[in-house]
């Protein structure tokens, strides 16, 4: 998933409620927070220095997560739910550490600056991401046909996603699973959504610790994405219990370094969201809109494929080749900053790849990330 820029930490100062060298600090929802945010004497300001980015911190740093009451409440509910030992889990939780890196990097970007699809596809549709997808297709082409006999997925598309992922596995994420989850599901940003972001990530915690357990791992050994997402296609831990498969038949699941797993995985995945194999041909085509804006209604309902193209056609919507009338489609629209906004028409497999990423930017370079590297490996 793309990369972000590290940006300045929380100021601990808005957060507190009690201050005060004898007392610990805490934040508005009586959480103690982590060494780093505790309020500390003002110094006297340096010169300014040259603004420089700062290095991702990927080993956070210690907090006892194990005297948070909502912790101590969650592994009382997953310990007797799932049978886990609990004292077990509470020694596990004296090795988790806050990673502040991860809540920095889960906020959504400033306001203010345009969507600039051609800046986005440039960052994934490039050449070493292309030249890394004919190698891959060629190296793993058995696994890629079988998936597409079985989920009917076709092998572009495959190559596509766990490129944009991942680049094929060359960046698969350098934090503790456990850490970044533990972080996000007891000290989220401050959000609309918060509660349900924390509920989200404390869901994916628990999958974490029995994806573990059933495969007798320590689940400190995990390593994924600032958000928990693991191995070449960076399924969070819910998915790789729900759709990973043992695609190369050794008996275990690897995301991380089986590219048949992974392969098979994504299928599974796009299989299980709506993919239909009887819909060949391209999944978007090119559309022109209309000055009287009729189709403005269409945009943005859903990700779904809801409208027929006669229905399109009477809003003020063409395309410059004729689609198939018997699939509906999704108006697509691909914002480029001050220049014009791109239109298309997307069909239900489209739709079924923003249910692996809600993003039309990201459905988008899979589509065009596959397309170039079939086409450089000599396809038509």
């Amino acid at each position: 998933m793309p990369m972000k820029t590290l940006i300045t930490p929380l100021l601990a100062a808005a957060l507190l409620t009690a201050t005060g060298a004898s007392h610990a600090q805490v934040d508005r929802y009586g959480y103690k927070l982590p060494p780093s945010m505790q309020q500390k004497a003002k110094k006297k300001t340096p010169p300014a220095k040259k603004k420089t980015v700062p290095a991702i911190d990927y080993v956070g740093e210690y907090v006892n997560f194990g005297e948070w009451k909502e912790v101590r409440a969650f592994l009382d509910d997953v310990a007797t739910r799932n049978g886990f030992d609990r004292k077990a889990l509470d020694a596990l939780m004296t090795q988790v550490r806050y990673v502040d890196a991860a809540v920095q990097l889960v906020k959504p970007a400033p306001p203010g600056k345009p969507k600039n699809w051609h800046a986005y596809s440039a960052l994934t549709i490039e050449p070493t991401r292309i030249d890394g997808g004919v190698k891959f297709w060629n190296d793993n082409v058995d696994a890629l046909n079988r998936a597409e006999a079985l989920y009917g997925i076709p092998a572009e598309i495959l190559v596509g996603i766990i490129g944009v992922e991942t680049v094929y596995g060359r960046v698969t994420g350098r934090f503790r699973v456990v850490d970044a989850l533990a972080t996000l599901a007891f000290s989220y940003p401050e959000a609309p959504q918060r509660d349900a972001r924390m509920e989200f990530f404390r869901g994916e915690l628990e999958a974490t610790l029995l994806f573990a357990r059933q495969n007798g791992i320590d689940p400190l050994s995990l390593r994924g994405s600032f958000a928990g997402a693991m191995g070449m296609p960076q399924f969070m831990p819910s998915s790789v219990m729900k759709y990973a498969v043992d695609f190369d038949g050794n008996g275990q699941i690897d995301l991380l370094n089986s590219a048949s797993d992974a392969i098979g995985s994504v299928a599974a995945f796009l299989a299980a969201h709506g993919w239909q194999r009887e819909i060949g041909g391209p999944l978007v085509y090119s559309a022109a809109v209309s000055p009287n804006k009729a189709w403005e209604p269409m945009l943005h309902q859903g990700l779904t494929a809801k409208y027929a193209p006669q229905d399109l056609i009477a809003a003020g919507v063409t395309t410059t080749v004729p689609v198939p009338e018997q699939q509906t489609y999704g108006l697509v629209d691909l914002q480029n900053g001050a220049d014009p906004t791109e239109y298309w028409l997307a069909n239900t497999n489209f739709f079924a790849i923003t249910q692996y990423n809600r993003s039309y930017f990201y459905a988008m370079s899979v589509v065009e990330l596959g397309r170039a590297v079939r086409l450089a490996r000599g396809g038509m």
